[in-house]
């Protein structure tokens, strides 16, 4: 699956799993997401490069406005925002 048309899941795990991280934390709401995430991992191999350079290109222009994660650039799901007694 191509998220948007932009990239797919396994892409970008695969650009996570190549950062230089101790951790990635992925979704595993269902046995096919399990799947799909244990597939990458037993093959993976950092991304080259150029791989990384045409995927940060490829969704800089979808990533500039934070529309895919509005739980970071909004207070849509800031649960202090939406619950306001809770800051006693």
């Amino acid at each position: 699956i191509v998220y948007e048309g932009i990239a797919s899941a396994e892409e970008c795990l695969g650009y996570a799993m190549s950062l230089p991280t101790s951790v990635v934390i992925t979704g595993c709401e269902s046995v096919a997401r399990v799947s799909q995430v244990l597939r990458v991992a037993s093959g993976f191999m950092p991304m080259a490069e150029n791989d990384v350079t045409a995927l940060l290109a490829r969704t800089a222009p979808r990533a500039a406005g934070g529309g895919s994660e509005k739980y970071k650039t909004t207070t849509d799901y800031d649960g202090t925002t939406q619950n306001p007694e809770w800051m006693g």
